[in-house]
């Protein structure tokens, strides 16, 4: 039989094997490289290198929208549905398998291909993104059984934190062993990829996919050793109970100001934060013509500040409790995402700047060092503040509203994000929707209670 603190750690460790899902894949190496290979084949339609990059980042958008909206569709209903039975790890176990099949497939994303191919890579990428997402919801719903009151925000903030500094040991294995940089074929440390992987096909680069899903099964087993499922039984499964529920459920919204509040805040920041992520590395490759080695040391100095930000916001979390520590990291976001979409190579609001000298990516190193400072511990400060607004025995169907507030606007914010690119003809000012989600973000936390409210 496990103990307490041999729970906390396996529950740690889910953060540890899921994390470089967003970090390698969604931010800062295959991201990238999937607009480096879509920008080639746009160009050699005959698109100029301005269009080809707008049009990759439009490619990109709308299939991370369209998996999105399924995953916001899906959530609340399957977070019901296991609510009504009682089971959460064998959903964990069963997106799981979804997440290292889509990960492992992105090996045949090859460059050169035609658009077909980049279709389906998009959608194994986003058949991997459901599995990580709805395993992390069933997850989440685990942490009431693990500590209570004011220790879980503290569990919290530790735990993405763990999972920040997985993610950054995994970037910097994949840098210095795998990632090839398009120009020198070298690693981040100089040497050819290892395993004698074809720098003229990116095979270096393309193992992110089976690295990303063998990082997940091995890192996986902590977590199948120590965590149970809570005590209270198994019940049997009931659709139309369990959806019955959730009709309730969303019908009480309406007489819960606070908690609805908090939904719709969570459904635009969390949005905008996605957005970030996504478009980030994506945005570095086509505005500021940086190599995925560069990128990836964008993402380890990113992860560093994320990873000690998240372990610090979880104690302040702890102290004050998480609406302070959400409303602080969503302005500091709101700052570095105006400093981002005014700035390019050659200028800064107007500023003029060196297009030759170092300051641009100076700068933009600087917003990434903050993106991850405010990003994780707001990701885990949010995680908390819905535990205020609910109960242990109905966790999993409020994260289950939970991931549908986040993500119900990730359909709209990407298709948002590509329209804007394709008015403005611009991959720089196409990312400006994501500053109007997180004001929006800001001024409905005026509605929400910082100690949450108990549902009806």
């Amino acid at each position: 039989m496990a103990t307490a603190r041999q729970r906390i750690w396996g529950w740690y460790f889910f953060d540890w094997a899921s994390q470089p899902y967003n970090t390698l894949l969604l931010t800062f190496i295959f991201g990238p490289y999937f607009a480096e290979v879509a920008r080639g084949y746009y160009m050699g339609t005959g698109l100029d290198e301005e269009a080809a990059k707008a049009a990759a980042q439009g490619l990109w958008g709308f299939w991370y929208a369209c998996f999105s909206l399924i995953i916001a569709c899906l959530a609340p209903v399957l977070g019901a549905v296991a609510q009504g039975t009682g089971r959460r790890l064998i959903w964990v176990w069963l997106f799981s398998a979804l997440y290292v099949f889509g990960a492992f497939s992105l090996w045949y994303v090859a460059p050169g291909g035609e658009l077909d191919m980049l279709r389906r890579g998009a959608i194994l990428f986003g058949i991997g993104l459901i599995g990580m997402e709805f395993a992390t919801i069933f997850t989440n719903a685990l942490m009431p059984s693990l500590a209570e009151g004011d220790d879980i925000g503290r569990i919290s903030g530790s735990g993405f934190a763990f999972g920040y500094l997985g993610g950054l040991v995994a970037l910097f294995v994949m840098l210095s062993l795998f990632a090839d940089n398009a120009d020198t074929g070298k690693t981040l440390i100089g040497i050819d990829p290892i395993f004698g992987f074809d720098t003229e096909a990116r095979e270096g680069t393309r193992f992110v996919g089976p690295f990303t899903a063998i990082w997940f099964v091995v890192f996986m087993v902590p977590f199948a050793v120590w965590v149970r499922e809570p005590h209270g039984g198994a019940g049997s499964l009931h659709v139309g109970r369990a959806l019955a529920s959730l009709k309730e459920t969303l019908r009480s919204l309406r007489y819960r100001r606070s908690l609805s509040a908090y939904l719709g805040s969570a459904l635009a920041y969390s949005d905008a934060l996605t957005g970030i992520y996504a478009f980030g590395g994506v945005y570095a490759s086509n505005v500021l013509g940086w190599s995925i080695t560069q990128i990836g040391v964008f993402g380890i100095l990113g992860g560093v500040t994320a990873m000690v930000a998240s372990w610090v916001g979880g104690r302040l979390d702890a102290r004050f409790g998480p609406k302070p520590v959400i409303v602080g990291c969503l302005l500091v976001l709101l700052v570095v995402c105006v400093v981002i979409v005014g700035m390019d190579r050659e200028q800064l609001w107007g500023l003029p700047l060196d297009e030759a000298s170092s300051t641009p990516d100076l700068i933009f190193y600087i917003c990434g060092g903050l993106i991850g400072a405010a990003g994780g511990p707001l990701q885990a400060a949010s995680r908390t503040m819905v535990l205020r607004h609910t109960t242990p025995d109905r966790a999993t169907e409020a994260f289950g509203l939970f991931a549908l507030s986040g993500k119900v606007t990730s359909f709209v914010a990407p298709a948002l994000i590509t329209l804007a690119t394709a008015a403005t003809g611009s991959a720089r000012l196409g990312i400006s929707p994501i500053i109007l989600l997180f004001l929006i973000g800001l001024v409905l936390l005026l509605w929400v209670h910082p100690k949450g409210e108990m549902p009806a």
